[in-house]
């Protein structure tokens, strides 16, 4: 599965949410200097999708807020958990 996320760095605490229809929302405490935003982001989603850090990759966007991230697993699990973090059916 491929979603994308819009990355606030220096957000506070730690928070994996919906967004708009277009892209999850994450809020890291991480700096985004040397790669600490990107390294909390990964295994944030990997909680928020029930998969393990190495499912989850940053296929573009490393130096953006925007990304694009590859998760792998079941695919209906994982439509499942998204649609749960927007509140709605599968």
């Amino acid at each position: 599965m491929v979603v994308h996320v819009r990355v606030t760095p220096r957000g506070g605490r730690d928070a994996f949410t919906a967004g708009t229809p277009e892209h999850f929302a994450a809020r890291l405490a991480a700096a985004p200097v040397d790669g600490a935003a990107n390294a909390a982001l990964i295994p944030l989603v990997a909680k928020a999708f029930g998969v393990g850090k190495r499912a989850v990759t940053i296929q573009s966007g490393e130096t953006s807020r925007l990304k694009r991230l590859h998760i792998v697993g079941d695919p209906a699990a994982l439509a499942v958990c998204a649609a749960n973090l927007y509140g709605s059916p599968p």
